[in-house]
């Protein structure tokens, strides 16, 4: 069984540029993220033995245009906490002796769409045949329906959904990359454009173009490193269906109820020794479903937890701390973005850092609720 903090990030970096890179297509964006992951560890493509990444490049194209040689590839896709599973995977794998330096990789021109793969509708699938023909398709129109009887079961307000965009716009403010850093009130959440109800554009994410990589290794070889090593200390994951009507319950995410509450056991912490969480934030209510799903406040409950101000700069649990994907970035499939601020919070220098961070959560969801991801990280080997 993999220990507690045998294994540790050594490697990690975004692409040089984010918001709209018209000149970068999406191979070159993974490259790109590559590279600067490399270039702070001091290794050479010669030197990683294992290559993870998710559609629509895959691990035998990024491995060739690199010059890897790789014995172990993952190229599990389940959206946008694939990368919380490379991590779990990867980390398993250099366990079990598969590897030992593994490159995962995120490239993805979400705005620009250069050479990006089309999205079709699949009208023989599922969704397809169960879900179309009733009109929404896609995240703005699929994501929105559970809300609502979220909403309506525990009282939750459009004044409680614009605060999550409110808290993470002040988070992003103290971030010099974020997309959007101006401040904003709830008035402003609440006259912006309406997308799909209940949803404004204000409590939607960004679309834009960018990339990240993470390297892995042994934690006995990561103190050979320039940087600072960030150890695993539990990960999980779990998915549901891929259908958002046939959620099992609709105010809760059961693969965030095992994803999450599976990584924090191995961890082997109390919810009170997490001093850093970023929960993927493709819309407003994700923050809400990740803080109760995964057991930091009772169900219903988030809301309260975020109006009081505790995710804020100088709360007790500081959430999303880069502005998230509301207001820092998002090319689509988020994941990697929120591991890459877990790393730099624990390796103490991310933009807006919290004050002796040791433990951070990274909780993320990929498709409409049909899969999650969950790494814990900490600065400290046990």
């Amino acid at each position: 069984m993999l220990g507690r903090g045998e294994i540790a990030i050594v490697g990690a970096a975004e692409t040089t540029q984010l918001g709209a890179i018209p000149g970068m297509s999406q191979i070159m964006l993974h490259a790109d993220a590559a590279l600067n992951a490399m270039a702070e560890t001091g290794l050479k493509p010669k030197d990683i033995d294992g290559v993870a990444c998710v559609g629509p490049m895959m691990p035998q194209q990024i491995a060739h245009y690199l010059g890897i040689t790789p014995k172990w590839v993952d190229g599990t896709g389940v959206g946008g906490c694939s990368f919380m599973l490379h991590v779990r995977h990867a980390a398993a794998a250099i366990h079990a002796g598969y590897a030992n330096t593994i490159l995962i990789t995120h490239g993805e021109s979400g705005k620009s769409r250069i050479n990006a793969t089309p999205r079709p509708a699949e009208p023989e699938g599922l969704n397809g045949q169960f879900e179309m023909p009733y009109g929404p398709f896609g995240p703005p129109t699929l994501f929105p329906i559970p809300v609502l009887r979220y909403m309506k079961k525990y009282g939750v307000t459009h004044e409680d959904l614009a605060t999550v965009a409110v808290v993470q716009r002040e988070w992003a403010g103290k971030n010099p990359r974020a997309m959007f850093r101006d401040p904003i009130t709830v008035d402003d959440v609440l006259n912006s454009r309406m997308i799909a109800y209940p949803f404004r554009i204000l409590q939607c994410c960004l679309v834009t173009d960018g990339g990240g990589a993470l390297i892995l290794t042994t934690a006995e070889r990561a103190k050979d490193f320039p940087t600072k090593p960030v150890y695993i200390l539990g990960t999980g994951e779990s998915v549901e269906s891929n259908m958002v009507s046939q959620m099992e319950d609709f105010t809760s995410s059961r693969a965030f109820r095992v994803a999450g509450p599976t990584a924090i056991d191995a961890a082997g912490i109390d919810r009170k020794d997490v001093d850093h969480m970023m929960i993927y934030d493709a819309f407003a209510h994700l923050p809400m479903y990740g803080l109760e799903d995964l057991g930091f406040v009772k169900p219903g409950e988030a809301k309260d937890f975020i109006r009081e101000g505790n995710t804020r700069p100088g709360g007790k649990l500081p959430l999303n701390t880069t502005g998230g994907g509301l207001s820092y970035t998002h090319t689509g499939m988020y994941g990697m973005f929120a591991l890459q601020e877990s790393v730099r919070q624990m390796r103490g220098t991310a933009p807006a850092q919290v004050p002796g961070a040791k433990v951070s959560v990274c909780h993320g969801v990929g498709g409409m609720f049909s899969a999650s991801g969950t790494v814990v990280f900490s600065n400290e080997r046990p």
